[in-house]
């Protein structure tokens, strides 16, 4: 029996595994092993958390039940923004202004630092630096967006408030107010974690695929993990970053697994917007948009909580339709056609934001979970925050997704 509860993550093919991977090393567990830090999930958040322990010195293995990149990574659209789901302003009036305000300028952090450490790394992950476009929405109108520009420039971040006629002349999008946000992020999830895990790998880190994790003992002297295979693995600390395959026994904090879809277009560059700008509405469920530097267009949304993979996969025809739909309605210059589409679960909570931090009632043993829609920069944020907590310096900002929370 598995720790985690197995989940079909995904349906459909992706425009990144049109994209080779470089080769990843990985070996077999033929016999037992030991380590500082045994992290499960060999994913985006696995990847870029063992980059981060690698590199404070801790001793690393990874293990995985399907092998590297397999499960939810090559389903994300990897729009890298600190802009976390629910609005400052909205964020605030639910958990305080200041702790709202800290969270929103912790996420603003975690972009710049993987933009800076995947640049340091030397990585290629055909990414790019790109500002960000809200769309006024039922979330929030244009009063709201006005309300929501205030607290955002109330925090510090540099954003615009743009009236219906300036988006139009800008943007080519009829009847919309928007903010401007400031040099958000995109990459290809694959060739990122790829880049992080082989940069973790590079400095003795140790990747064993596939592995089912049966069983965790965990106590103040260490933990020991059973593999269905029989051998054991022993660490002095253990990391949950099994994405959207929930870990047994460890509480949910409000965390529920629900399903988007995405589709992809042909590379269509002198058709893209000025700017090119990562583009989402202040609505529920919100309509997000990205391109890729060749020109594709990425389009999700129609979020819907279902958790079941085939009630999930049922809709998957209904769901790109009305994506292509509303791809082509809200920017008629592009061409609309999917050339790829797909399905996959998805992390979700009352305010979207994540749990990262020491588990309950397991000693030595830490989780990074409930990324809702920003993933991967909830993977870097939890990269910075475990490196600090196992290595003993501790975080200024951990008691904001720390499983003791009160939101």
């Amino acid at each position: 029996m598995s720790v985690t509860v197995p989940r079909d993550l995904r349906t459909g093919r992706t425009i990144w595994l049109d994209r080779r991977l470089p080769h990843i090393p990985k070996s077999q567990l033929g016999r037992s092993a030991s380590c500082d830090v045994l992290v499960i999930g060999a994913g985006i958040s696995g990847s870029i958390i063992a980059e981060a322990l690698s590199d404070a010195g801790l001793q690393v293995a990874l293990v995985d039940r399907r092998g590297p990149l397999q499960g939810s990574t090559a389903a994300s659209t990897a729009l890298l923004q600190y802009e976390i789901d629910t609005p400052l302003s909205v964020l605030g009036e639910r958990i305080g202004r200041d702790r709202a305000e800290r969270l929103w300028r912790r996420s603003r952090l975690a972009v710049d630092a993987l933009r800076q450490r995947t640049r340091v790394l030397g990585i290629d992950a055909n990414q790019a630096t790109r500002d960000s476009l809200y769309l006024s929405g039922n979330v929030l109108d244009a009063a709201g967006l006005e309300a929501e520009t205030l607290a955002r420039k109330r925090a510090g971040f540099e954003v615009t408030f743009l009236k219906p006629p300036a988006v139009f002349e800008t943007y080519g999008i009829k009847g919309r107010s928007a903010i401007v946000g400031r040099d958000n992020y995109m990459a290809d999830p694959r060739l990122l974690a790829a880049g992080y895990l082989n940069a973790a790998i590079s400095r003795g880190a140790r990747l064993y695929a596939p592995v089912e994790v049966t069983d965790i003992s965990a106590s103040h002297s260490g933990v020991v993990v059973s593999t269905s295979d029989g051998p054991e693995i022993k660490a002095r600390h253990l990391v949950f970053a099994t994405g959207y395959e929930m870990p047994k026994g460890v509480p949910r904090k409000g965390n529920k697994i629900i399903s988007t879809w995405a589709i992809s277009t042909k590379p269509q560059p002198r058709n893209i917007w000025p700017t090119g700008s990562i583009i989402w509405e202040a609505s529920d469920p919100y309509l997000y948009i990205r391109t890729t530097p060749e020109g594709h267009v990425i389009c999700g949304g129609e979020d819907a909580e279902i958790a079941d993979a085939e009630e999930r996969d049922a809709l998957n025809d209904e769901k790109t339709q009305a994506l292509v739909r509303k791809l082509g309605g809200l920017l008629p210059m592009i061409d609309p056609t999917a050339t790829h589409s797909w399905s996959g679960s998805f992390g979700d909570s009352k305010t979207g934001t994540p749990t990262i931090g020491p588990v309950p009632r397991m000693p030595n043993c830490y989780a990074a979970m409930g990324y809702g829609g920003n993933g991967i920069t909830f993977s870097m944020m939890a990269g910075q925050m475990l490196r600090g907590m196992i290595s003993g310096v501790g975080d200024a900002d951990s008691d904001l997704v720390s499983f003791t929370r009160r939101f």
